[in-house]
């Protein structure tokens, strides 16, 4: 592919060979389907794989996490193993580890081996989904220009999330949760077929080797990012911290947490370095992503239980709102690409409408949750909540841009990613989650102060199951109300705070280098290091 921008000269991919040029780019669009497709176990077809196996709903949602977390680590070194490996061997490499981990994800029935298998194939999914994109790039943005580029990745990451999860329902209801899995390795191994005979062994620019990688940092990232997940999602289970599972956790989270920080103060390049947090940028993203899945937590957690408690929906109907969600992520990534990217909008104009969103979202179901509720009356919230949420999920990983390339950039986007992708909706998740028993348990109290053993002591042991069933569903439905209530007053306050700080910064300095400009950048560190491990050899 030329790395270039002379408008004169055609794209082209060489590494490709026998496929017409013009179809080269919607083959590499496929291959990013089907990548982001794969990467271990499928969380819509939790409730399946807990009645078939061994395994607890924790286990598996923790092992899908692990997979973003995975993905999330790939960004600190993505430059280094773009010029280290070549495309066929990456590709090709790619693809043989995640048929090997769906096979063993669909067979294993050893938690840590789930669990540690997801985490290496969302590195390796997300490997695979960098080689496509970044072949790619100039023909989606000649530019380079970021917030345009983001836009283009977000669509494909959300669209394909929910048509995996609607393939994954599909497959559960009229199979087997097992043959979404074969479905994805047959696909995986047509790829790989396709990679063999038609890429060329080239490589764009001159290899340089994997040296000077802090591999141990990596390592010690993953066990603090998995033992935070490991609290948040484990914790109801244990009963938090009166249990030695999470006081386990907290210590080792807290202690990888604290090694990286004393060897990035002596380390050249760490593998994520600590200097990152002097710039206030990195940490108002992560602390807007965290009050995002803060308040939009609901939607994991109430919106499948109102429709399966409350409204009595059976999984067909839950699935037509995924093609909804679908629907919402494209209204919201061409607004924002109409006026963020191409219109140049300022951050705060972005932010203002997507938390009013956020708002309405909480502010319809606060009003309107009910018992009779059609599924119509669903749509335009599900819809407003996605639009908003891909609205600053492209506003945050733009802003990233304005750090300087390439190692302040790609440490900044993997620590925002290792939030944004896997850690923000486990702390929301588990926020809301802790909040909605606590208060449940107060309105079934509340609710059930009359049901004494002297005015049941008239009714049926079945007309008792059935009351005690409705008075659960009541306080279920009211605990549900108020939370949503909260929450709204959270997001008007975060509205407020948003307009009372006026701000005109726009994305207009967002162009990413070109590839030849950053390897020539690498490539003087890299020689650096060879003539320091001379040096220090003949000492």
């Amino acid at each position: 592919m030329r790395r270039h921008h002379d408008p004169n000269q055609s794209f082209s991919i060489p590494q490709i060979r026998f496929i017409p040029e013009r179809l080269k780019p919607w083959l590499l669009i496929f291959f990013i389907i089907a990548f982001n497709c794969t990467g271990g176990v499928y969380l819509a077809t939790v409730a399946d794989m807990v009645g078939t196996t061994q395994f607890m709903q924790e286990d598996i949602m923790m092992a899908g996490y692990a997979s973003l977390v995975g993905m999330a680590l790939f960004f600190a070194i993505m430059f280094r193993l773009k010029w280290a490996v070549r495309p066929k061997t990456a590709l090709g490499c790619c693809i043989l580890v995640l048929v090997g981990a769906n096979l063993i994800c669909m067979c294993t029935d050893c938690v840590p081996i789930l669990v540690s298998t997801c985490l290496v194939a969302g590195f390796f999914r997300m490997w695979a989904i960098y080689e496509c994109n970044s072949t790619i790039q100039l023909w989606i943005t000649p530019k380079r220009d970021m917030s345009i580029w983001f836009c283009y990745i977000y669509l494909m990451v959300n669209v394909t999330i929910q048509l995996t999860g609607i393939s994954a329902l599909s497959f559960s209801v009229w199979m087997s949760w097992h043959y979404m899995y074969w479905f994805i390795i047959g696909v995986l191994l047509v790829m790989y077929l396709i990679v063999i005979i038609c890429y060329k062994g080239i490589q764009i620019m001159p290899r340089l080797p994997l040296l000077g990688i802090d591999w141990i940092g990596m390592l010690l990232w993953a066990t603090t990012a998995m033992s935070i997940l490991f609290i948040c999602i484990y914790g109801e289970h244990y009963d938090w911290w009166q249990s030695e599972h999470i006081w386990f956790a907290t210590i080792l989270a807290i202690a990888t947490f604290s090694m990286n920080w004393w060897r990035s103060t002596y380390l050249r390049h760490p593998y994520i370095g600590f200097n990152i947090f002097k710039f206030p940028l990195v940490l108002t993203c992560v602390a807007i992503i965290i009050v995002m899945n803060i308040l939009l937590a609901p939607s994991h957690i109430f919106e499948h239980v109102f429709m399966e408690k409350v409204l009595r929906y059976d999984y067909l109907n839950t699935l037509t709102l995924n093609w909804i969600s679908i629907i919402g992520v494209a209204i919201g990534i061409l607004f924002t690409w109409m006026t963020f990217a191409r219109r140049k909008w300022s951050y705060q104009r972005i932010l203002v409408i997507a938390f009013s969103c956020f708002a309405f979202y909480l502010a319809y179901f606060y009003f309107f949750i009910d018992y009779n509720l059609p599924k119509e009356a669903l749509f335009f919230p599900i819809i407003i909540r996605s639009a908003g949420y891909v609205m600053v999920a492209v506003m945050m990983l733009t802003a990233n841009a304005k750090l300087q390339f390439p190692y302040k950039f790609l440490h900044g986007l993997s620590f925002q990613n290792l939030f944004s992708a896997a850690l923000a909706g486990a702390i929301g998740n588990a926020i809301i989650g802790r909040v909605l028993k606590v208060v449940m348990s107060r309105n079934a109290m509340i609710l059930s102060e009359r049901m004494d053993n002297v005015e049941l002591s008239t009714v049926h042991h079945t007309q008792f199951s059935e009351l005690y069933g409705m008075m659960q569903i009541q306080s279920l439905l009211e605990s549900m109300k108020e939370i949503y209530g909260w929450l709204l007053f959270v997001a008007i306050i975060c509205l407020i705070g948003i307009l009372s700080r006026y701000s005109d910064i726009r994305p207009r300095k967002v162009i990413e280098p070109t590839y030849r400009a950053i390897y020539k950048f690498i490539r003087s560190d890299v020689k650096f290091r060879l003539r320091l491990r001379r040096r220090n050899s003949v000492l």
